[in-house]
């Protein structure tokens, strides 16, 4: 059984707040009938395979998050596994520190245009430019690769080296060059990878990344299993038009779909 767990927060947000809107959101377009339940690999989500858990109280604050962690390992202690919506990206760190205690020498695949690696950000280790900082010096990933990355400056380059983290910034990317990534993985998956033109939603801007259906694509092909994700950054507030909820739905659908048939 695949869980979809909502973790409404935002508090370690650094430039705009609205992410912790996003798992109603993205639930709203998931359940509002513009498209059907089939996954383009064939799995129809309306025959089961997942349930909604709902949503995580965490305290409106700026911190770490052991709550999180805690409801995690107890989804993952029956053997199923979670898909979470955040929320800013500091849910990540919570979340994986769960995943390190049954699945050792995790591999993380982390999609952003962000590599996160601040040691702090305006004074907060736990700020959600943080949160791949926190969870290599901690030993909780044996290995970290990077996709989309397009503002890696000197000190998060610095950090990248001091953790061995394998990065494919949007350069490499458009050159050919594809993670390498077998066997079992996390995913953590930023909306501000892709182009803003695909996803306007987000609270960083950052031209000049992924489309739809890299990414798509991407999730369909990369052997597994796909142990557990989160889908983060998504903020409501600068997406009037719906664009960015259907995306976040569509790829939703699209981890949801590929974790269940890997279950079966």
């Amino acid at each position: 059984m695949v869980h979809l767990l909502g973790v409404p927060f935002d508090a370690n947000s650094s430039f705009l707040r609205g992410a912790a809107l996003a798992p109603a959101r993205i639930r709203e377009t998931l359940h509002s009938g513009s498209s059907n339940w089939f996954t383009e690999m064939g799995v129809d989500l309306a025959a089961g395979g997942w349930a909604d858990g709902g949503d995580v109280a965490l305290p409106p604050a700026p911190g770490d998050l052991p709550a999180l962690t805690t409801t995690v390992e107890g989804i993952l202690e029956r053997g199923d596994r979670v898909l979470a919506l955040g929320g800013d990206h500091s849910v990540t760190y919570p979340l994986v520190r769960a995943h390190a205690r049954y699945f050792p020498s995790l591999t993380i695949l982390h999609l952003d245009a962000h590599p996160d690696l601040y040691d702090s950000l305006d004074g907060n280790r736990f700020s959600h430019a943080c949160p791949f900082a926190r969870i290599m010096e901690d030993g909780l990933a044996a290995r970290l690769v990077q996709v989309g990355i397009r503002t890696l400056n000197s000190q998060q380059r610095d950090q990248a080296e001091r953790f061995g983290v394998e990065i494919i910034d949007m350069r490499d990317w458009s050159r050919g060059r594809r993670p390498d990534v077998s066997g079992p993985f996390y995913l953590s998956l930023d909306l501000d990878a892709l182009d803003p033109a695909y996803a306007p939603g987000v609270s960083h801007h950052e031209p000049g990344g992924l489309t739809t259906r890299e990414v798509i694509d991407l999730l369909h092909t990369l052997p597994g299993p796909l142990l557990g994700a989160d889908l983060v950054e998504f903020n409501p507030v600068r997406d009037a038009a719906g664009i960015t909820a259907a995306v976040a739905a569509k790829l939703v659908k699209e981890i949801l779909g590929r974790m269940i048939k890997e279950a079966s």
